[in-house]
C-alpha cells in the first residue's frame, strides 16, 4: 500500500489572517479583503504518472492515498468537497442545500494533477450573462439566474487519463474504388453513366505507437454529463496538484474506479488502433475482420479539470450552463417561456389583422 499523502492546510493571509483564496489565471494566492497576494510554490519536478498493473495488483481498484472531506447531494448523488470554510452552500448540480454538519471523510486517489482556472468568476458570469441575453424568449427566471452571484459555481471535475503503447496485428481487405460505364435508361433516353465499383484484395499486417492521454469522465452519473463542445481541456497545462488551487472552488470526488476507468479507455484505445489500421490499410475503403490489440507499459493520472457550473429549474425541469474554466468554450440548455411566444403569435396576428383591414 502506498503511504498516505497529507492535503496541505488552508493558507491564512499574513496581513489580516483571512482566508487566502485561488486567483485564478494565475499562481498565487489572493486575500479578497486587504488585496495581499501570495505565490504557490511550485513542485521542482513533474507530476507523476502511475504504472497502472503494479496499482492495480498491490492496492486494488477502490484503494487510496489520501482522505478528502466529502458533502453528499441527498437529492442527485454528487459528492462535492470545499476546501473554503462556509456557512452555507448549494449542490453545483441540482442547487439542493448541503447541510456543513453532514460531512464526511472518505478515501480517494490522490489527484497527480490538474488544470488551474483561468476563468475567475466576473469573467465566467459575464459569458453567462451574454449567452442569456442572446437568446430569444428566455424566462424571466433564466434572467434572474444570469445576474445571481451564487448561481454559478467553479468545480473541478475528476478524470483519469491513460498512457500506453499500443500493438495492433491485424487482417483485413482494402477496397479500391474502380468506375465503370453502363447503360441506363432516363426520361430523355439511354445514357450513359459512370458506376463505381470497389476491388477488393486481402490485407495484413501491424500496428504500433503510443498513446497518450486518453480521456475518462470519473463521474458517473448521467445527469452529470459535461457537453462534448466544452469538454476540452489543454492537457499541457496540467500541473503538480495543490490543494491550494481548490481553494474558492468546489471539487468533485470521481465514482468511476480506476478499475472501470481503464476499462473504458481500452475501448478508447481499440478505437484508436482501428483508425491505425485503417491508415496502414490504405485504399478508399476499409475493411478490417480481426485486430489483436496489446496494451503494454500502462500508466494512469487522476485529474483535475476546470468548469464553471450554474443550474436552474423552470418548470419542474432542471437546466445546466456550462463554461470551460479553461477555455471560457460555453454550452447550455434553455427553456422557452410559453407566455412570452403566446404574445408575441398574439402581436403578429393583430398586426396581420389590422393590415388586412385597412386593404380592404
Amino acid at each position: 500500500m502506498e503511504e498516505s499523502q497529507k492535503s496541505e492546510h488552508k493558507k491564512s493571509c499574513a496581513n489580516c489572517g483571512a482566508e487566502l483564496k485561488f486567483k485564478p489565471g494565475s499562481h498565487q494566492l489572493k486575500c479578497e479583503y486587504c488585496g495581499y497576494e501570495e505565490f504557490i510554490e511550485q513542485a521542482k519536478s513533474s507530476f507523476e504518472e502511475l504504472e497502472l498493473q503494479h496499482y492495480l495488483q498491490a492496492v486494488g481498484q477502490n484503494a487510496y492515498t489520501d482522505t478528502i472531506s466529502l458533502l453528499h447531494c441527498k437529492n442527485c448523488g454528487a459528492n462535492q468537497h470545499v476546501e473554503d470554510n462556509y456557512k452555507s452552500l448549494k449542490c453545483v448540480y441540482c442547487s439542493e442545500p448541503l447541510i456543513k454538519e453532514d460531512e464526511e471523510k472518505e478515501g480517494w486517489i490522490l489527484p497527480g494533477a490538474l488544470i488551474p482556472f483561468k476563468l475567475d468568476d466576473q469573467k465566467s458570469k459575464i459569458i453567462f450573462k451574454n449567452w442569456v441575453n442572446g437568446i430569444w424568449f428566455a424566462p424571466n427566471k433564466l434572467k434572474r439566474a444570469a445576474l445571481d452571484p451564487e448561481g454559478l459555481h467553479g468545480l473541478y471535475l475528476p478524470f483519469w487519463t491513460f498512457d500506453a503503447n499500443l500493438f495492433a496485428q491485424y487482417q483485413g481487405q482494402r477496397g479500391d474504388y474502380f468506375y465503370e460505364t453502363k447503360r441506363v435508361r432516363t426520361k430523355q433516353g439511354y445514357k450513359n453513366k459512370q458506376v463505381r465499383k470497389t476491388r477488393w484484395s486481402h490485407a495484413a499486417g501491424r500496428v504500433n505507437g503510443f498513446v497518450d492521454d486518453i480521456l475518462i469522465n470519473a463521474s458517473e452519473k448521467k445527469r452529470r454529463d459535461i457537453p462534448t463542445e466544452i469538454a476540452t481541456w489543454n492537457l499541457k497545462e496540467l500541473v503538480p496538484f495543490n490543494s491550494k488551487y481548490l481553494s474558492g472552488f468546489v471539487t468533485e470526488k470521481y465514482t468511476v474506479s480506476l478499475k472501470e476507468g481503464h476499462h473504458l479507455s481500452f475501448q478508447k484505445a481499440k478505437d484508436i488502433a482501428y483508425t491505425w489500421i485503417r491508415r496502414d490499410i490504405g485504399g478508399d475503403t476499409q475493411r478490417i475482420h480481426h485486430a489483436d490489440i496489446k496494451l503494454s507499459d500502462e500508466k494512469f493520472k487522476h485529474v483535475l479539470l476546470p468548469v464553471f457550473i450554474s443550474s436552474y429549474a423552470y418548470n419542474g425541469k432542471e437546466y445546466r450552463f456550462f463554461i470551460n474554466g479553461q477555455t471560457g468554450a460555453l454550452s447550455g440548455t434553455r427553456p422557452y417561456s410559453f407566455w412570452k411566444i403566446f404574445f408575441l403569435v398574439v402581436f403578429v396576428l393583430a398586426i396581420i389583422a389590422i393590415i388586412a383591414i385597412f386593404a380592404q
